[in-house]
């Protein structure tokens, strides 16, 4: 039995400790949130964030995540949407929005490490796959939320 700290909350799972933390995620806790994309860590549609920092859960072995602070999009934000949901929102970030949750996972840990980050920054951290192809409205989001004030820790 392995213990984990997933959106604030301790959960008990009878699972092996190498399974992927991303089925632990879908199929054990059902926070369905976290989408399954590659499988091999590179589209980045099943990011998370383990004390803090973006990772790909679809190859995250759960052994390595027990004892850290797990966040799946449903935690980010425990009153209303997310700042950066609400700028997906506002710019019209998502087509098919299947990448979406792990975009927004990943722009949310670049913002929360680098407040105005610049073109190279968000090149660098967007490392998510689109197959829409919507990564200028992606920038342009992460740039209106770098000139917008932050209101509150989970705005």
């Amino acid at each position: 039995m392995l213990t984990l700290n997933v959106n604030g909350r301790k959960h008990k799972v009878d699972v092996e400790p190498e399974m992927p933390l991303l089925w632990v995620l879908r199929d054990h806790l059902n926070l369905s949130g976290t989408k399954y994309g590659c499988g091999i860590a590179l589209c980045g549609a099943c990011t998370v964030h383990v004390d803090g920092e973006p990772m790909r859960s679809c190859s995250l072995p759960l052994s390595a995540v027990v004892g850290k602070a797990i966040v799946t999009i449903e935690g980010l934000s425990q009153r209303h949407l997310h700042r950066v949901q609400r700028a997906w929102i506002e710019h019209e970030v998502p087509q098919c929005g299947y990448c979406q949750t792990g975009m927004i996972m990943s722009a949310a840990a670049l913002l929360a490490k680098k407040p105005k980050p610049t073109d190279a920054d968000i090149d660098e951290s967007m490392s998510n796959l689109c197959r829409c192809g919507t990564y200028p409205r992606v920038r342009a989001a992460i740039h209106a939320l770098a000139d917008a004030p932050v209101v509150g820790k989970n705005s």
